[in-house]
């Protein structure tokens, strides 16, 4: 039972349902099958998922990496401006985003699969104009090279990014949210890797979406859909916020924007979904995390655009986000993703998990961040790892 408690700001809040006991669980939801800890604790191997990016980054020429460097310092001056991605130094520098892509051999100095750096920018701008005007302010004399291999992605301002029914048990890919917020998506389930949090069933999904940019209490309430799409505690809550890595909004690094929801497990699946020819069509991901490397074929379900794909375009990737109100978190080795058409991605389909668009479909990222058709995610084995959780699929 949930009821409503007085809130001095104002707002409706609400107390912590009563956590269910898992210890003796058996999911209905899912065959019957009994829900129990890996035998190895579930503890998952980053090492491997890191295996191909690895390689990767050794073909990088270290004048990419070293101006990629740079304007990762220039990032970390911006993000802390009090005035946000609007103000004058940001509009002046036009750049809110660097990564490591490959090239389709349109880019100068590079042969097509060559490593590249690929600039974000805020308004479009030539790769010889923001080469030349990078070198200046950079120090980086390479980048004054007419053949220095630079691509350059125009996506606006890069925003934090907000299927719309109610469904029960609810899978992954539908619409989901904290009381205080508009919407975002359910990811995915997951479960923590020591007790008592192992015995947790728990939905994962960004700290935006559930968690309300860390403006939330641990124990608050959950609703799908989320409130923009009609969701309402306490009819509506499937779970309650159970942890969150807080976002640093002062121009530190950020790795990951995620939160866990502990949910009753009669109101949440394994499987995800999306819809096709008006029914439902469920399917189920892989539990070990792969590594992304540029070129790699994803795919995702989330509430706003549902089943996408796209390609990751570059990794290892430093972006400022906005989170509105003149908030600016700067986020480092971030995964990108575009499709190759149409959008991968757009507001509300924070959450939502990405994985490789074939027979694994292995988990690679948590999608949270995007804009001019580029999608921006973490890796899904820091997300992993910051929470202490694995996943349950």
């Amino acid at each position: 039972m949930v009821t409503k408690r007085p809130s001095s700001s104002g707002a409706d809040a609400f107390e912590p349902p009563n956590p269910p006991d898992l210890s003796s669980y058996t999911d209905q939801a899912n065959g019957g099958e009994e829900f129990i800890p890996p035998d190895d604790n579930g503890q998952l191997d980053s090492d491997a998922a890191d295996a191909d990016v690895n390689v990767f980054l050794e073909t990088v020429d270290s004048q990419i990496l070293t101006a990629k460097a740079e304007l990762e310092t220039l990032l970390g001056e911006l993000a802390k401006d009090e005035e946000g991605p609007q103000s004058q130094a940001s509009r002046d520098a036009n750049v809110t985003g660097v990564g490591i892509g490959i090239s389709d051999g349109t880019t100068a100095g590079s042969l097509p699969g060559e490593p590249v750096l690929e600039v974000y920018t805020i308004e479009s701008e030539s790769a010889e104009s923001l080469k030349a005007r990078m070198a200046s302010v950079s120090g980086v004399s390479a980048l004054a090279d007419k053949d220095f291999p630079l691509t350059s992605v125009r996506t606006g301002v890069i925003d934090a990014f907000s299927h719309r029914f109610r469904l029960r048990p609810a899978p992954g890919g539908v619409s989901v949210g904290h009381v205080r917020i508009t919407a975002g998506t359910l990811g995915v389930l997951c479960r923590g890797r020591t007790s008592p949090r192992n015995q947790r069933l728990m939905i994962l999904s960004n700290n935006h979406v559930l968690a309300n940019s860390n403006a939330a209490a641990i124990g608050d309430a959950i609703v799908q859909p989320g409130p923009y799409d009609g969701g309402k505690a306490p009819q509506d809550t499937i779970a309650i916020l159970e942890r969150f890595t807080p976002i640093n909004f002062s121009g530190g690094n950020n790795l990951v924007d995620a939160a866990t929801g502990w949910a009753w497990p009669d109101r949440v699946r394994k499987e995800l979904v999306y819809t096709s020819g008006g029914r439902l069509v469920y399917f189920t991901v892989g539990s070990t995390p792969v590594g992304a490397v540029p070129g790699l074929l994803v795919g995702k379900t989330g509430r706003t655009t549902q089943l996408t794909s796209g390609r990751v375009t570059a990794i290892g990737v430093t972006v400022n986000v906005s989170y509105g109100g003149g908030r600016v978190a700067r986020f480092v080795n971030q995964i990108a993703v575009r499709a190759s058409s149409g959008d991968f991605s757009q507001g509300g389909d924070s959450g939502s998990l990405i994985w490789t668009w074939d027979s694994r479909r292995a988990p690679v990222g948590l999608l949270f961040a995007g804009g001019g058709g580029t999608t921006f995610a973490n890796r899904i084995s820091d997300v992993l790892t910051s929470l202490s959780v694995n996943l349950v699929t």
